[in-house]
């Protein structure tokens, strides 16, 4: 409230008296306070063009790189969405984990079998911040091994 009548009052002094030069500095300070900014701690990458696997299959011919978990969200229909991820170690059991993803987010999901990316758990709506977490507080994957995609 204090920055909407904050707003209308340079309005009304710019407008009556611009050629004040208080008012012109307090005109162009608020200008420069009120440019969008931008969140740059996020750490989401960001494709050009959406297709959620591509990258998987681009790094399964390099060495060491199969040691990142990927964490993908795809757009379904309407407002529907679908998180994947894939590229947990095959020693830990898939069905497990699903379950207690499902019990903490309170979402559904299932694991499927992909013949190129193995197995890989699919849940119901945006979970890659909610996921990543979990993996790092159970121990399953260091955080420094899991890949966030998405738009």
């Amino acid at each position: 409230m204090f920055i909407k009548l904050y707003h209308q009052y340079l309005f009304i002094a710019y407008r009556f008296d611009h050629s004040n030069p208080v008012t012109q500095i307090l005109f162009s300070v608020s200008r420069l306070l009120h440019q969008p900014s931008f969140m740059s701690d996020l750490d989401i990458q960001i494709p050009t063009t959406f297709d959620p696997f591509t990258d998987a299959n681009a790094d399964n011919s390099s060495t060491g790189s199969k040691d990142y978990v990927h964490i993908r969200v795809q757009q379904r229909n309407g407002r529907k969405s679908l998180t994947t991820v894939q590229g947990l170690k095959k020693e830990f059991s898939y069905n497990k984990i699903l379950k207690d993803l499902k019990k903490e987010f309170c979402c559904n999901g299932t694991v499927v079998q992909d013949p190129e990316l193995g197995q890989v758990i699919q849940l119901q709506g945006d979970q890659r911040k909610n996921v990543s977490t979990f993996l790092v507080q159970a121990g399953i994957v260091k955080k420094d091994y899991i890949k966030i995609h998405g738009f």
